[in-house]
């Protein structure tokens, strides 16, 4: 996994490119979440916009990311190398058609029956009025009413990313979720003063946003040659294509449900376990995205159509080159970042989110969840990777066991611990069911005799036991010299972006500092590998 490759450039590129607008979108996503907690703090109003928001994501990740990444994207890719227009056209709109017959039927089923959804997750024993309306419940049901076409227009923007990363074009779907943050914040301070609460603003926001994620990726979807058409839902369903999409989503559609469920019933116990603790997860949630959308969903996107094209081809040598580069880029990034946000995990979530609405109360519970997500930064990245390595061979069964397998840890693990250790147990739950889920990744994968698992287990290892110890070295500077540091900006200013920020960014300034050395002092070859990147583009 750690040994050099002379295609490994060509993935850093790509994935950089696609990682700086990421990263744009990431940031702004984190801003939504500090409007949501400057608005809404951990109130109950917050815990109903965040159910609210969940329901039509569960889906999404069902009919867009899930089906997409799993099944379009290789069958497409098929069509591309056959270099047939027409048949092309053909499957294209037939997908089209399909996607938009059954996202349509699962909006209206969403709007008439989220009533009975929403009644798990123990918001409607609160019946205090709250801004105007009956109840927390009454409100979440409105909002997820008025938020549910947002899985359509999402699910289209999904084809149309499929679509373009198929034809190698990554920008405009790093693109479209930058609009859809700057809609919502938009929505946030602009609105709200002719809404009954903030909440309302941001769902305007969230499905403003949505559609303009589709509308932007529709220009170049046409620019880079694509045409299709709507058909008769028969005529799609019959579509050899189609057919072989649906065959491969078949098994997936288990797998995602299973994912899915872990979500609702993380939410379940969160709701029940006290105010303010769906809102506390999903707030420390937002920040481990933060960090895995900087470089492993990047990689990902790019890294699919590669692999796809590589098995297609049968490439191996090529396959597995591509696959360890990609491994050892987002350990040589997720490592450190988890060993110094442990140790400022409680500055960072002051500094980004304490304000009116997000005391001390919600800080402590935010970084409660946190301290218990973060060692699972790694390992879900490295699923982000893993898993795009079977799509790519049409395998949709082995990622489908994996997370079911895993899945079921976390929830026995999420109910056994969410008593004793409230939200920070759900937290638990979810990393170890996540280091499970790429144990068995591994395994799985190692059971195709072309993919070089077995041989690469063991530099592996040894090369995450080296950022591990050097990220623990890089933070014993910062964890010394922190309550100083603190102390000093809190007596300059109360302001959290002097007070916090300040120290944050020295102290984040050091550990780089240290652990660049370390890795430059050791000849690492990813280090050169990224730096290389950086000087080209230059």
């Amino acid at each position: 996994m750690s040994e050099p490759c002379v295609a490994k450039p060509s993935l850093l590129r790509s994935g950089t490119a696609l990682s700086l607008l990421t990263m744009a979108s990431r940031v702004l996503g984190l801003f939504r979440e500090m409007t949501k907690a400057a608005f809404l703090g951990t109130s109950a109003l917050s815990d109903a916009f965040s159910v609210a928001f969940l329901i039509p994501n569960l889906f999404r990740r069902l009919f867009a990311e899930g089906s997409i990444a799993v099944a379009f994207i290789p069958t497409l890719k098929e069509h591309l190398l056959e270099d047939d227009r027409e048949k092309t056209k053909e499957f294209v709109s037939c997908m089209i058609t399909v996607l938009t017959f059954f996202v349509s039927l699962a909006v209206i089923a969403g709007i008439i029956l989220c009533p009975l959804l929403i009644r798990f997750f123990g918001l409607e024993i609160d019946e205090t009025p709250l801004s105007g309306v009956t109840s927390v419940f009454d409100e979440t049901v409105f909002l997820t009413r008025f938020m549910f076409p947002f899985l359509a227009f999402i699910s289209i923007a999904a084809l149309f990313q499929g679509m373009l990363n198929s034809a190698h074009v990554f920008a405009p779907s790093g693109l479209a979720p930058i609009l859809l943050n700057l809609v919502t914040i938009a929505a946030a301070y602009l609105l709200s003063p002719f809404t009954k609460n903030p909440a309302r603003a941001m769902a305007i926001g969230i499905l403003s946003g949505g559609f303009l994620e589709a509308a932007i990726q529709f220009p170049f979807v046409l620019k880079t040659g694509f045409r299709f058409a709507v058909t008769g839902i028969c005529r799609a369903l019959k579509n050899p294509g189609t057919r072989k999409v649906l065959r491969l989503i078949g098994p997936t559609i288990i797998g995602m449900a299973a994912y899915q469920l872990n979500d609702l019933v993380s939410t379940v116990l969160a709701g029940n376990a006290g105010e303010g603790v769906i809102s506390s997860l999903q707030y420390s949630l937002r920040l481990q995205e933060l960090m895995l959308g900087v470089f492993a969903v990047s990689i990902g996107t790019v890294l699919l159509p590669d692999l796809a094209e590589q098995a297609k081809l049968g490439r191996w040598d090529l396959y597995n080159k591509r696959l360890g580069g990609a491994m050892d880029i987002i350990a040589i990034i997720s490592v450190p970042i988890t060993f110094f946000f442990l140790a400022q995990g409680d500055t960072l979530i002051r500094f980004l989110f304490q304000t009116r609405s997000f005391d001390d109360v919600s800080v402590a519970l935010t970084h409660s969840a946190f301290v218990y997500h973060m060692p699972g930064l790694f390992f879900i990245a490295l699923n982000r990777i893993l898993a795009p390595a079977f799509y790519a061979q049409s395998d949709t069964r082995s990622p489908v066991l994996a997370g079911i397998l895993s899945f079921a840890l976390n929830m026995i693990l999420a109910v056994l611990l969410v008593g004793p250790m409230s939200g920070s147990g759900i937290a638990l739950a979810l990393t170890v069911g996540s280091t499970a889920n790429t144990a068995l990744l591994l395994v799985f994968l190692g059971r195709n005799p072309n993919i070089a698992v077995g041989r690469a287990l063991g530099p592996a290892f040894r090369y995450v036991l080296k950022l591990a110890a050097f990220s623990v070295a890089a933070a014993v500077p910062v964890v010394v010299f922190s309550p100083g540091l603190n102390g000093f900006f809190a007596e300059i200013s109360a302001n959290r972006f002097i007070r916090y920020g300040l120290p944050l960014a020295i102290e984040g300034a050091v550990f780089a500092a240290v652990g660049i050395t370390l890795l430059a002092v050791t000849g690492d070859r990813q280090l050169k590998a990224l730096m290389g990147v950086f000087k080209r583009r230059g």
